[in-house]
C-alpha cells in the first residue's frame, strides 16, 4: 500500500487537482446528478452535488438522504483506492455513521474523505461534507468491505 498524506483534503480549500478522472456511472449517479472525481496522482476523491429542487426535504432544505448519498458515494469511492490505486476493486458499505452538523438550501455540497485504517479487506474511512461557502454540514465514519470475484 502506498503512503499518501490526505489533511489537505479536509478542507474547503481548493486542492490542487493535477490529474483528476471524472467517474461516470448509470443508475444512481445519473438519477440524483452528483459528480464523482478521484485525483490519480493520490487516490483522493471528491463528490458534488449542485442543489435542484428534487434534491429538497419539505422543509426546504437538502435531504438527509441525499447528505447520505453523498457521503457513501466519497468514502466507497476513498475506499476503493485504498484497495487498488486503479479504481477497479469491487466492495461494498458496511456500516456508515453518520452526524449531520449543518444544513442548506442553496448551492452546492462537496464531500471529500480520507482512509483512517484497514487491511486486506476492510477500509476504514472518515469524509466530512461541505457546502459552497465552506460550512461543514455532516461528517461520517465508514466500514467498507472488498469482495472477491
Amino acid at each position: 500500500m502506498r503512503t499518501r498524506s490526505w489533511s489537505v483534503f479536509l478542507t474547503s480549500a481548493p486542492r490542487d487537482t493535477g490529474e483528476v478522472r471524472l467517474i461516470e456511472e448509470p443508475g444512481c449517479q445519473q438519477m440524483v446528478g452528483y459528480r464523482t472525481e478521484v485525483d490519480t496522482r493520490d487516490g483522493s476523491c471528491t463528490v458534488t452535488l449542485e442543489l435542484e429542487p428534487r434534491h429538497m426535504n419539505r422543509h426546504g432544505i437538502v435531504h438527509g438522504g441525499m447528505v447520505a448519498t453523498v457521503l457513501d458515494v466519497v468514502c466507497g469511492n476513498t475506499a476503493m483506492q485504498f484497495f487498488d490505486p486503479d479504481g477497479n476493486a469491487d466492495l461494498v458499505t458496511v456500516s456508515l455513521n453518520l452526524s449531520y452538523v449543518g444544513s442548506t438550501r442553496t448551492g452546492a455540497i462537496t464531500a471529500r474523505a480520507r482512509p483512517t485504517g484497514g487491511g486486506k479487506s476492510i477500509a476504514y474511512v472518515y469524509g466530512e461534507l461541505f457546502d459552497d461557502t465552506g460550512r461543514l454540514l455532516a461528517t461520517a465514519n465508514g466500514i467498507f468491505k472488498r469482495i472477491r470475484k
